[in-house]
């Protein structure tokens, strides 16, 4: 039985991101409204049309009416990360279910919000660079063949540009059906090489570090994220190690991945944030000192959960005006690569005609 539940939770927990924030806020609603548990449940089960997501409530159903916690039956059911199933557990044991819930359904909205800005922000610079790259192809395969047999008529000497440009050309008319799609290929692999696959998208993140603006974006939602869902989970009464594990699963940037790891192993040994942070190598890259201060002061004062959802708050009103502004910052680098493969083709095709009307001249 526990290799069909372990079977269930691997294939229903992928792509279930929206329908699983959409149950948790039903369940909060239909359980302050005076329901039980399990006639909440099979409510929800009704009104669902997802037929993955049906089959995880379904198997939800059973495992209540079997006398099994909400809190267990999610952790078997797999849709849902140990941060949240520590939040129904508490929120049980405490007899705050409802509020956790609540919580729990912020929190989700949160995340949602927090990743939508960084793809809006984003969105722009890829489709100009899209747009770039799709235009200088075209050219290439088309434009530049017919251009190379106009200047290799020409009985003048070509300057080094335009004969790059012709050998260019040349290559592509023979073989562009060839290699265009080769070259599509290949960036679609280099993406996923460097931002999807696990063992190395970190390389495309240190890429994207180092980007003007992206970074400060990236620090800007990781700060609202960690300032919301540790403040969260500290103020309903999560250990606080768990809390920090709790971020390293929910961040997705390998340098705050590696910093949680870090800081829950420090926090075990008895040491204070203060003295973790301080032993931490760039440790101001990844949160700037002023907020670094700001946590020291409220572990001392034991208001560290208020300032930590006070600095969520915080940064997420910088985060979304911040990803507004970021087009108008990318902008620039982008119209320079625009403007340098511009003036190359236009320089390729002028310096020959000067030439020849030179000739004509003598």
């Amino acid at each position: 039985m526990a290799e069909k539940n372990n079977h269930i939770s691997f294939f229903s927990s992928v792509g279930l991101g929206k329908e699983s924030g959409d149950f948790v806020e039903s369940l909060s609603m239909l359980l302050s409204s005076g329901m039980d548990i399990l006639s909440s449940i099979e409510a929800i089960n009704q009104e669902t049309k997802n037929s993955r997501m049906k089959k995880v409530i379904t198997f939800l159903e059973s495992e209540i009416s079997s006398g099994s916690h909400l809190w267990r039956a999610l952790e078997k059911a797999g849709i849902f990360p140990e941060r949240i199933i520590s939040l129904v557990r508490i929120g049980e044991e405490s007899g705050r279910l409802v509020e956790n819930l609540e919580t729990i359904s912020l929190q989700q909205e949160k995340e949602y919000v927090f990743r939508s800005r960084v793809r809006s922000a984003m969105l722009y610079p890829i489709f100009v660079f899209s747009f770039v790259v799709i235009i200088g192809v075209v050219n290439a395969w088309f434009v530049l063949p017919r251009l190379s047999l106009v200047f290799s008529s020409m009985d003048v000497d070509l300057p080094f540009l335009t004969r790059m440009v012709i050998a260019v050309g040349n290559f592509l008319g023979k073989y562009g059906y060839y290699v265009v799609p080769a070259f599509f290929i290949l960036i679609g692999a280099l993406i996923y090489f460097f931002f999807s696959f696990p063992r190395t998208k970190y390389i495309g993140q240190i890429l994207l570090w180092g980007f003007p603006g992206i970074k400060k974006l990236i620090q800007q939602v990781e700060l609202s994220r960690m300032g919301y869902i540790l403040g969260t989970l500290l103020n309903a009464g999560v250990p606080l190690t768990s809390c920090i594990h709790s971020m390293y699963d929910a961040t997705t940037y390998h340098n705050y991945q590696r910093f949680y790891l870090y800081l829950e192993k420090s926090i075990k040994e008895g040491n204070s944030f203060q003295k973790s942070f301080k032993a931490y190598p760039g440790i101001n890259n990844l949160i700037p000192i002023p907020v670094q201060q700001m946590i020291f002061a409220s572990e001392k004062s034991g208001s560290l959960s208020k300032t930590l959802i006070n600095l969520g708050s915080k940064y997420e009103t910088k985060t979304e005006t911040f990803a507004k502004d970021l087009s108008s910052i990318i902008e620039p680098v982008l119209l320079v690569i625009l403007g340098i493969t511009v003036a190359i083709i236009a320089l390729s095709v002028i310096m020959p005609i000067y030439s020849l009307v030179g000739s004509f001249n003598q």
